[in-house]
């Protein structure tokens, strides 16, 4: 792995990204409001999708608070990041819906420079739960899931064990017990599913997704998968 982190280095250099707030209407009594983050030389071919849910503290109207964490926070760090990255925010006393999420992805894979063997979705907290339901709601369409400190339904995991999954979370997570990772990590072994990997954190709490996010590996391994 390390190999191939420093292979990928360069791609993660790139110019900041063309930033801009868009709006989906997914059929829902409000629609998706988002950011979303063009990378340099968009206009160039097609490019990998990386679509972020965030936690429950980012909830409402104000999309600036996207930027606190995750991909969002990469993406504006000064390194550029080398997707195109989409960050929808969830209405305030809501959580993640997966049909108005997937709805979404398959949007924008039709009206962006998208390679549709390429979407990966990801979130933490809330957004690690969001990440879980999507992923089992649509297989087919994402090339890999990264849920942190978030869980999932373990009757799903016929449907996951074929996606490529890393999975993050604290031992000490207090908001999310860690039971709820562990839980997804063993009936997708016990469903036969070989793809998986995940990192547990011992002296994390819920907070998992910082040094998850800072993780250069994690990164150079979503670009380099890629649905048959």
């Amino acid at each position: 792995m390390r190999a191939l982190v420093l292979w990928l280095v360069p791609l993660l250099s790139f110019a900041a990204p063309t930033e801009s707030k868009e709006r989906f209407d997914a059929g829902g009594a409000e629609p998706l409001h988002y950011l979303r983050f063009l990378p340099e030389g968009y206009e160039e071919g097609t490019h990998p999708l990386v679509v972020f849910l965030h936690g429950a503290g980012e909830r409402g109207k104000n999309l600036d608070l996207l930027k606190k964490h995750g991909p969002p926070k990469t993406a504006m760090d000064g390194h550029g990041f080398p997707f195109i990255l989409v960050a929808p925010q969830c209405p305030e006393g809501r959580w993640w819906n997966p049909d108005e999420v997937v709805a979404l992805t398959r949007e924008l894979v039709k009206t962006l420079r998208v390679d549709a063997r390429r979407v990966h979705l990801t979130g933490l907290s809330m957004g690690g739960f969001g990440t879980w339901a999507c992923l089992a709601k649509a297989p087919d369409l994402y090339a890999s899931g990264v849920p942190i400190c978030g869980g999932g339904d373990p009757a799903t995991a016929a449907a996951l064990k074929e996606i490529p999954i890393w999975a993050f979370h604290g031992e000490k997570d207090q908001a999310v017990p860690v039971a709820k990772t562990r839980e997804m990590e063993a009936a997708i072994l016990k469903a036969g599913g070989k793809l998986l990997r995940v990192t547990y954190y011992p002296d994390e709490d819920h907070e998992s997704w910082t040094p998850a996010y800072a993780n250069p590996a994690l990164f150079a391994w979503m670009m380099l998968q890629s649905r048959k």
